[in-house]
């Protein structure tokens, strides 16, 4: 397992101003550098993307099928909302690890419940912006789903 598509959806281009008492003070281009840090010292290539559109980030998931070997992905609000996303998750054959910044099962009864979950081989939660290291240190474990 070589090539990682990281995918953040809705508002979390505004990491570090929106909410930060739920999802704390680092920016996501704070998260990327990071990554990317961390992807280059397990010899893994990244790809990082954002998107406020469901569309995109579905094309983003197509794409993957033939550019990345696994997907780590944040869907933020689409978590609740997108069986476009899942369906198209459910159509990459490597794993799929699906972040959230907070602890989602803490939240209100809207934000507990994520349709992402089902089509994803594993979920990392409430770490804040550590998930995103921990999803790329799981993956060289993770063969396919």
């Amino acid at each position: 397992m070589k090539r990682v598509m990281i995918l953040n959806g809705p508002n979390l281009n505004l990491l570090g101003v929106r909410e930060p008492h739920i999802y704390g003070n680092t920016t996501l281009a704070q998260i990327k550098e990071n990554c990317e840090k961390v992807a280059g010292q397990l010899g893994l290539t990244l790809a990082f993307h954002q998107s406020n559109h469901e569309g995109e980030l579905v094309d983003l998931i197509q794409e993957a099928r033939k550019s990345a070997d696994a997907i780590i992905i944040n869907p933020a609000g689409y978590s609740f909302t997108s069986i476009a996303i899942v369906d198209a998750i459910k159509a990459f054959e490597g794993p799929v690890i699906e972040v959230h910044i907070s602890n989602i099962h803490a939240r209100d009864e809207y934000h507990r419940h994520s349709k992402i979950s089902h089509a994803a081989t594993a979920v990392i939660c409430g770490l804040g912006p550590q998930g995103y290291i921990a999803a790329i240190h799981a993956l060289p474990q993770m063969g396919k789903k």
